[in-house]
């Protein structure tokens, strides 16, 4: 019900290729919807920067969809997207905007998650691992 669409902030191509991504994506979940956050990867390599975050931003609004940027190798908003993503979910199907229908991968009624702290709750407690 949710995904993260992902370009190479360092790479042109990635960032023209959404488009398509993005109507790929609606061939083969049909009639139903999916919530995105575009993230441009890589911010890290700034130096390198191809895509200007003015322009992905404009391209995530003209898609009415979050923008965020990430770098796995600095573990800079990596998380944060999955987070945003999750919340951005939860608040549809509060709105009843995104229900669970029958036959639908989507959202599943019933599951009930471990809660699972973030990596951040755990800096914040002043958890240390003894290894």
């Amino acid at each position: 019900v949710g995904g993260l669409l992902l370009f190479d902030i360092t790479n042109r191509r990635s960032f023209q290729n959404v488009h398509e991504w993005l109507e790929e994506t609606k061939v083969h979940v049909q009639p139903y919807q999916i919530v995105f956050v575009l993230v441009g990867h890589k911010c890290d390599l700034d130096t390198q920067r191809q895509v200007t975050r003015h322009e992905a931003e404009k391209l995530a609004a003209a898609y009415g969809m979050k923008y965020i940027e990430t770098s796995a190798r600095d573990a800079i908003n990596v998380e944060k997207a999955f987070t945003d993503l999750t919340r951005d979910i939860y608040e549809l199907v509060k709105r009843g905007d995104i229900s669970i229908q029958e036959g639908w991968e989507g959202v599943k009624s019933g599951f009930v998650p471990n809660v699972v702290h973030s990596s951040e709750e755990v800096v914040k407690s002043d958890r240390r691992c003894l290894c």
